[in-house]
C-alpha cells in the first residue's frame, strides 16, 4: 500500500493573469518534514491554502487521503480540516481571546468534549510547547516567540494527522527559531505528523526536513534531502542558496 498521503496533480493557479503555479506535481509520505523553499512570491503560502480548500486551483488535482479536495464541498472540506493543524506566519491569535480560549476554539469547533476535557487538552498542549500555566495571559501579553508557541499549541490540539507550517520562524530572533525547529522536529517523532513547512530560512528547512522541495517561476525544480539541495546543479537552487543570508 502506498504511503503517499497529500499529491498535487498538475496544479495551476494564476491570480490577475499573473501565473502562480504552473504544473506542479508533489507527493508527501505519511510521516515525513516536507520544506517548500522559495523566494517570496513563489506561491508557497497559496500551496497549502489550496491543500485545505481555502483556495481552488484553476487545473489539476490535490489529493489528501485518497480523496481529491478540489472536488470536495464545504461540508467535506470542513471534515479534512478537523485532520489538519495549521500555524499561520503570524500565529493568527484572536486578539479579544485569552491563550486558554484561543486553544480551546478548535476543539470547540470540531471535537465534541466535555469543558473538563477541553481544559485537559489546552493544559496539555501548552505544556508540549513548553509554556504551562499561562492559560489566562491574552495574546497582547505574549512576545512573538510565545504567539507562535499557542498558535502551535491550538494547531495541535485536535490531534490532527497533518501539521503546516507558513514561515514558522519569520520575525523570531534566533534563539527562539531554533526552539520552533526542535518543536516541529519533536512533534512530529512523537505524534507521527505529516508536516508541510513552508520558509525561505535555510536554518529551519536544514534542521526540520526529510526533504525539500524547491519552487521556482511555478514549479517544482527540485525535491531532495538537505544534502542533495546544497550539491544541487541546478543553476536556480545553487543562486538562492548562494543568496540567502546564514546558509
Amino acid at each position: 500500500m502506498s504511503n503517499i498521503i497529500i499529491e498535487f496533480k498538475d496544479v495551476y493557479k494564476s491570480f490577475n493573469g499573473l501565473l502562480v503555479h504552473e504544473g506542479i506535481n508533489l507527493s508527501i509520505r505519511k510521516g515525513e518534514i516536507m520544506s517548500l523553499l522559495g523566494g517570496s512570491g513563489s506561491g508557497k503560502s497559496v500551496l497549502l491554502k489550496e491543500l485545505i480548500g481555502l483556495m481552488k486551483p484553476d487545473k489539476g488535482d490535490i489529493m489528501v487521503f485518497g480523496k481529491n479536495v478540489t472536488q470536495m464541498k464545504e461540508d467535506e472540506l470542513i471534515k479534512l480540516r478537523e485532520h489538519v493543524g495549521m500555524l499561520f506566519q503570524g500565529a493568527a491569535l484572536f486578539d479579544s481571546l485569552t491563550v486558554f480560549e484561543n486553544i480551546a476554539y478548535p476543539l470547540r469547533e470540531h471535537l465534541q468534549l466535555t469543558e473538563k476535557e477541553i481544559r485537559e487538552r489546552v493544559a496539555e498542549k501548552l505544556r508540549v510547547v513548553g509554556l504551562s500555566g499561562i492559560e489566562i495571559k491574552m495574546p497582547a501579553e505574549l512576545s512573538g516567540g510565545m504567539k507562535k508557541r499557542v498558535g502551535l499549541a491550538r494547531a495541535i490540539a485536535t490531534e490532527p494527522d497533518i501539521i503546516l507550517y507558513d514561515e514558522p520562524t519569520t520575525g523570531l530572533d534566533p534563539m527562539t527559531a531554533q526552539r520552533i525547529n526542535e518543536l516541529i522536529v519533536e512533534l512530529q517523532r512523537k505524534l507521527g505528523v505529516t508536516t508541510i513547512v513552508v520558509t525561505h530560512d535555510l536554518h529551519c528547512v536544514k534542521t526540520v526536513s526529510n526533504r525539500i522541495a524547491m519552487l521556482h517561476d511555478g514549479r517544482i525544480i527540485t525535491v531532495g534531502t538537505w544534502e542533495e539541495l546544497v550539491t544541487s546543479n541546478i543553476q536556480e537552487v545553487k543562486d538562492f542558496i548562494s543568496s540567502t543570508i546564514c546558509v
